[in-house]
């Protein structure tokens, strides 16, 4: 008779634990995140390091208690930046708050880039920036993707 009360608290016990995993509101949207701007900062080592403001836009009614953020930015497949950050703001339900990053730049890829560039006679690279932004232990992250195209042409003006 023990083993069936053990299985069934057990199997209880896996429900609740389940059921705490999404615990974000039914109707909850992804916010929005955008660059404003890439910044070089000066650096101790040969890689360099980028200062980067991201734009955080919160369509929910309820505020985003950022814990953390990591982030990844590809350049024609390549990972060109990453890096994370604890210092974050509470985005304000329906607000908008701004997010500085600091980056770290990987050589040998930026290298094979550059290579890559000058073999081939573009006019537009590809662009893919992830972000992990982490709300804390009882909700799950929010995963935002952001793809795109830099135009390698000059303005004319």
């Amino acid at each position: 008779m023990r083993p069936l009360y053990s299985t069934f608290y057990l199997t209880i016990m896996l429900l609740l634990l389940q059921g705490c995993a999404t615990l974000k509101p039914l109707d909850f949207e992804d916010p929005s995140v955008t660059v404003n701007s890439v910044k070089i900062v000066p650096s101790e080592g040969i890689a360099p390091k980028f200062e980067i403001s991201l734009h955080v836009v919160n369509p929910n009614s309820v505020s985003l208690p950022l814990r953390g953020v990591a982030y990844t930015v590809n350049i024609e497949g390549k990972q060109i930046l990453n890096g994370v950050s604890n210092k974050m703001p509470e985005i304000a339900a329906y607000g908008d708050g701004d997010i500085t990053l600091s980056a770290t730049a990987n050589l040998i890829n930026s290298v094979r880039l550059l290579a890559s560039l000058m073999q081939k006679n573009q006019d537009q690279v590809a662009y893919e920036m992830n972000a992990k932004l982490d709300l804390g232990t009882f909700t799950p992250d929010i995963h935002v993707k952001e793809v795109g195209e830099i135009s390698l042409k000059p303005n004319k003006q």
